[in-house]
């Protein structure tokens, strides 16, 4: 019987690392070749300039996505106190969307609420860049 040599560990197989979700949405939105993605945050008190921000990111090649619902303004969708809190909660699950799809944050106005900052956390939180129409409102700026 012949001999095959010395004996020797073989390698371990490696195997690729699988990517998240959020890794594979960049890599779709870069195959797209898609403008960057920036979405707008702020009080709702502030639409006519979240208005006016999108003018200007839009005519910058951004994609622009930002709160529809203004629930401070009268509606027949949002009359009812039970069904304006229902709306309320997912108009926050579908914002929360927005900045995951987004590529950076834009907020708006020189007020920052508990929602606002809730927001501001979240898209800190996944690596979104967050700018800001008034820096001074950013309590995170100097860290």
């Amino acid at each position: 019987m012949r001999s095959r040599g010395p004996r020797h560990q073989e390698e371990p197989v490696s195997r690729p690392v699988p990517r998240t979700a959020e890794e594979r949405l960049a890599d779709a939105k870069q195959l797209l070749g898609l403008p960057p993605i920036v979405v707008i945050c702020g009080s709702t008190r502030f639409m006519a300039e979240m208005g006016e921000a999108d003018v200007r990111e839009t005519e910058a090649g951004r994609i622009v996505v930002k709160p529809g619902c203004d629930l401070k303004s009268p509606n027949p969708l949002w009359s009812d106190p039970d069904q304006a809190k229902a709306l309320k909660l997912r108009l926050d699950e579908l914002h929360r969307a927005k900045i995951q799809l987004a590529d950076e944050v834009l907020v708006v106005g020189d007020y920052i609420g508990d929602s606002t900052r809730a927001e501001i956390a979240y898209a800190r939180s996944l690596g979104k860049p967050v700018r800001f129409t008034h820096p001074e409102v950013d309590a995170d700026a100097g860290r």
